[in-house]
């Protein structure tokens, strides 16, 4: 396996983080809030509304790109975090990025935490949302006809579900699915979760509190019997859904989740590139403009996202 990226490997040691659930949530919200960001396209038009649900009003915030003729793209972002941390300020950057990558309007969705609301509060959320923006995407300026969905870690497993949930609702129509290193089996005995159990950022150890707080009421130990709005990987079909592309990290204990759905899509007959970075680690996304591997990789999934919108 390739080493870690030099360049991205000073960074770790010069700015060391860690996600890990060990001291509670609020503790993870906070280290996760705390990183150092450099503001990124700051003269991008932002709006923050909320949309209505059974459960309450979601937060939303809307980025609009730069001038363009006609109704934009638009592209439903959705944050990671172990589906316990994050919201719109810790990925209002890479929000920017996507809406300046992809020329299309993001919505970023701030969906309902784990362990406070665990599974399914933030599949509903994220559903709620794509739906009202398929029913309002001309009210601010954007194309019903042209709809993606994208997420990373956490977010990029609601991305996955939602392109399901769309598929068998007969619609909304999605033209595109970006996963960053996407949480999709929950099978332990894929070889990336032995080979980065102690992995820089986000371990084994992690992964099995945040996804204990994310699905308490699940036996996660059988994967095989998990529902798909949890586990993607376990639908009874995935032929129909939008075309893929599927970022995955060499140093990433979900690296082989990424892996295995791609080949499960390919074989479905859906369309499906799966970049495999591999010197690079999970959560990278927040590395790119400071560390140029990442930037590339974060490169290589807008412009296939940028291509799919404006095809």
């Amino acid at each position: 396996m390739a080493t870690i990226d030099p360049i991205l490997q000073k960074v770790l040691e010069a700015v060391p983080f860690r996600l890990s659930p060990d001291d509670g949530p609020e503790a993870v919200r906070k280290a996760l809030r705390d990183l150092p960001r450099t503001p990124l396209h700051p003269g991008i038009r932002t709006q923050d509304r909320t949309v209505d649900s059974a459960a309450g009003p979601i937060p939303i915030r809307i980025y609009w790109p730069a001038e363009h003729s006609g109704p934009a793209p638009v592209l439903l972002f959705l944050h990671g975090g172990g589906f316990a941390a994050g919201d719109l300020e810790t990925h209002d950057g890479t929000a920017r990025q996507h809406a300046v990558g992809a020329e299309a309007i993001v919505v970023a969705v701030d969906y309902r935490l784990a362990p406070e609301h665990p599974y399914p509060a933030a599949v509903d959320d994220a559903w709620a949302v794509l739906t009202w923006i398929a029913e309002h995407a001309d009210e601010f300026g954007g194309d019903p006809h042209r709809l993606a969905v994208a997420g990373d870690s956490a977010g990029g497993n609601l991305a996955a579900v939602l392109t399901q949930l769309a598929r068998d609702a007969g619609g909304p129509e999605l033209k595109f699915q970006l996963l960053w290193y996407p949480a999709l089996t929950w099978d332990t005995t894929l070889g990336s979760y032995t080979e980065n159990a102690e992995a820089p950022i986000l371990d084994l150890a992690a992964i099995a509190g945040f996804s204990a707080w994310y699905a308490p009421d699940l036996d996660l130990t059988d994967a095989a019997g998990l529902p798909a709005t949890l586990a993607p990987s376990r639908a009874a079909s995935l032929a129909g859904l939008p075309p893929a592309h599927i970022a995955v990290a060499g140093h990433d204990p979900l690296r082989d989740d990424g892996i295995v759905y791609g080949e499960l899509l390919a074989a479905a007959g859906v369309e499906v590139s799966v970049d495999h970075a591999e010197s690079l680690i999970h959560g990278y996304l927040g590395y790119a403009g400071v560390v140029p591997a990442t930037t590339e990789a974060m490169d290589r999934g807008l412009s296939a996202l940028r291509a799919a919108l404006h095809a």
